[in-house]
């Protein structure tokens, strides 16, 4: 059991980076979420556009909400920008690049992305999705976890 003490870096640490990467972060994140609101998937595959749904860390139990905006870099990458809580306070944005392998109903990815020292390092992550559900694992030196995700009704 970790006591007060050793819980304070954490906690400081995630602080710190939503601090840093900026509260304009979310708004700018706000904008973008609903210009996005009305696409659909074009089909099975189609993980473009908007997700939510929570991450939740097997290391030490936290977790939060997480909202996603996916757009297609080319035929096999994807460009993904994540808005997460933490703590229920804590905001914080990071994006990424994924690398996709499509499949015959769903699409397979792997991608990393260095959140900086005090939050972690660099996390890597592989995952599936098809249109409607999206399932990814993160690993970094210091946690590892799972984000779980759906299409928000309204891009049903």
């Amino acid at each position: 059991m970790r006591t007060m003490r050793s819980m304070r870096f954490p906690i400081l640490a995630v602080g710190l980076v939503a601090v840093l990467l900026g509260l304009s972060g979310c708004s700018d994140f706000d904008r973008e979420w609903n210009a996005v609101a009305t696409m659909k998937p074009a089909d099975q595959t189609d993980i473009t556009g908007r997700w939510e749904g929570t991450w939740s860390s097997d290391a030490d139990g936290h977790s939060g909400g997480l909202r996603c905006i996916i757009t297609r870099l080319d035929p096999r990458s994807y460009h993904a920008r994540y808005a997460a809580t933490y703590g229920g306070i804590f905001h914080f944005s990071y994006e990424m690049t994924l690398i996709a392998d499509k499949q015959t109903d769903w699409v397979q990815f792997e991608g990393s992305a260095d959140l900086g020292s005090m939050a972690g390092g660099t996390y890597n992550y592989e995952g599936h999705a098809n249109s409607e559900t999206f399932y990814a694992t993160y690993k970094s030196s210091e946690d590892h976890g799972r984000f779980n995700m759906k299409r928000p009704e309204s891009s049903k």
